[in-house]
């Protein structure tokens, strides 16, 4: 990251893109996420990575593996953080509602 600025613009286009393409892209390629059991789920997420840090100046991401990787460590970053932020309530009987 070059600075702060371009980190903002790169989540940002991250956000915009996870929510326009990465939907189309999922629906698109449903046969090989269904005979990978889901696993094609993490190519799309690291071509994505790889996309955004393609034309954001200040966000590189190194090739193809490394978007998958970094796609993987954002994932688990935005779940433990909407864990964090939106814990499940109990119900008096201990299940959650």
């Amino acid at each position: 990251m070059a600075s702060f600025a371009s980190a903002l613009v790169a989540a940002l286009v991250l956000g915009l893109v996870n929510a326009v393409i990465r939907p189309i892209l999922i629906l698109l390629t449903l046969p090989a996420t269904i005979l990978t059991l889901g696993l094609f789920i993490f190519v799309i997420n690291g071509l994505l990575f790889w996309f955004v840090g393609s034309f954001i100046q200040g966000f590189v991401v190194a090739g193809f593996w490394w978007g998958v990787l970094g796609a993987i460590v954002y994932s688990i970053f935005s779940w433990a953080l909407a864990a964090l932020v939106f814990p499940t309530r109990a119900a008096p009987g201990g299940r959650p509602t």
